[in-house]
C-alpha cells in the first residue's frame, strides 16, 4: 500500500538540464522524511511537482491518495506548504492573512476566525494579532507563513526550507511548533540544509543530488555509513598538526579530515574505547601534546559531505531550475 506521499520514476526538465531525475520516495502515514542536498540538487523542484505547482514530465506521484496530476485539486485540499518564502501579505495583519487563507478554502467567515484565534495562539502570534504583518521580525513571518498552512488542518504537510533565514532563537520556535504538528499525525515532507534541523525532526532522510537520491536511510543508518565512530584530536600546537594527522591515519579507516584553524584531525574508526586508549599511547609516545581527544558519532554534516564530496557541482543546474516561477534550491 502506497504512503502518504508516494512517487516513482519522476522527471522534471528545465531546457538539458533534468532538475529531477527519477525520484521515488515514499513516506508512510504519520512519517517524516527530510530532503537534503546541495544548492541546486532538486530538493525544491520535487516539492514543487508533489504539491502540484510544476507537471511532471514522466513518473507518477500521489499525495494523500490522490494522483498530482489526474487530481490535482483534491490534493491541494489535503495539504499544507510552507515554501522558501513566506506567502504573508504585508498589508494584511496577521489575523487578517489567516482569516483571508480560511475563507480562500472555503471556511465561513465565523469558522475562518476561530480557526483564526486558534493558530495565533499556537504560534505565540496573539499579542501581534492585530499588527500589520510588515512590522514583524522574520521568525514571526516564518510562524504566520506556517500557520497558514495549517488553516485547513492538512493530512500531509510540505515545508521547503523551514528555517532559513531566521536566527537561533526563532528556529527553535519554530522547530518546537513542528514537532508538535508531528505529533499529532500529521506527515511531513521537509527540505532543509540545516543539518541540525534534519537530525532533530526528520525521522528518515534521503540525499538528494544531480536530480537523484543518492542516499537514504535513519539518521542512525546515514551516520554509520559515514564510518560509524570517530576520532578527533585537538593539538596544542599548530606545528604538530601534521604529525598527528600521519600518525591518525594509520588507525582509522580513510584519510584524515584536518582543520587547521581550529586545530583539529578526526577520522572514521573501526573500534571504540580501546582503540582510543591505543592512539592515546601512540600521540604521548611521538611526543604529541593535546588539548582534547574523544571518540564520537560523526555529525550530518561530515555523512553530507562525505556522500557529496566527489559529485561535482554543475552552475548552471541551479540558475535553470531557477527559471521555474519561485524557484530557488
Amino acid at each position: 500500500m502506497a504512503g502518504a506521499i508516494h512517487a516513482t520514476g519522476l522527471v522534471k526538465t528545465f531546457g538539458e538540464v533534468r532538475a529531477v531525475d527519477g525520484v521515488d520516495l515514499d513516506v508512510p502515514e504519520g512519517g517524516v522524511l527530510g530532503l537534503l542536498g546541495p544548492n541546486g540538487a532538486g530538493k525544491t523542484t520535487t516539492v514543487r511537482l508533489l504539491t502540484t505547482l510544476l507537471r511532471p514530465d514522466a513518473g507518477t506521484a500521489t499525495v494523500a491518495g490522490h494522483d498530482v496530476v489526474r487530481d490535482p485539486d483534491r490534493v491541494r485540499l489535503s495539504i499544507g506548504l510552507s515554501g522558501q518564502f513566506a506567502a504573508v501579505d504585508d498589508r494584511l495583519t496577521g489575523r487578517e492573512n489567516l482569516r483571508m487563507i480560511g475563507e480562500l478554502y472555503g471556511l465561513r467567515s465565523r469558522a475562518a476566525r476561530q480557526r483564526a484565534d486558534e493558530l495565533l495562539d499556537r504560534f505565540d502570534l496573539g499579542a501581534a494579532a492585530d499588527r500589520v504583518s510588515s512590522t514583524y521580525s522574520g521568525g514571526m513571518r516564518r510562524r504566520l507563513d506556517l500557520a497558514g498552512a495549517l488553516v485547513i488542518r492538512p493530512s500531509v504537510m510540505f515545508l521547503d526550507e523551514p528555517s532559513v533565514g531566521l536566527d537561533p532563537t526563532s528556529r527553535l520556535m519554530l522547530w518546537d511548533a513542528i514537532e508538535d504538528l508531528v505529533a499529532q499525525g500529521t506527515t511531513l515532507l521537509l527540505t532543509t540544509q540545516y543539518l541540525e534541523e534534519a537530525d532533530r525532526l526528520a525521522r528518515d532522510l534521503a540525499v538528494v543530488d544531480h536530480g537523484r537520491i543518492i542516499a537514504q536511510g535513519t539518521p542512525r543508518e546515514l551516520k554509520e555509513q559515514a564510518g560509524g565512530q570517530r576520532i578527533e584530536v585537538v593539538v596544542s600546537w599548530p606545528e604538530q598538526l601534521d604529525f598527528a594527522a600521519a600518525l591518525l591515519a594509520r588507525f582509522g579507516t580513510r584519510a584524515p579530515d584536518v582543520d587547521r584553524v581550529r586545530g583539529t584531525v578526526s577520522v572514521p574508526v573501526n573500534g571504540g574505547v580501546r582503540l582510543l586508549t591505543e592512539v592515546i599511547a601512540a600521540l604521548d609516545a611521538d611526543g604529541i601534546a593535546l588539548t582534547d581527544i574523544g571518540l564520537r558519532r560523526p555529525t550530518l554534516d561530515e555523512v553530507f559531505l562525505a556522500l557529496t564530496e566527489d559529485t561535482p557541482r554543475d552552475p548552471g543546474r541551479a540558475a535553470v531550475g531557477a527559471g521555474a516561477p519561485s524557484e530557488k534550491e
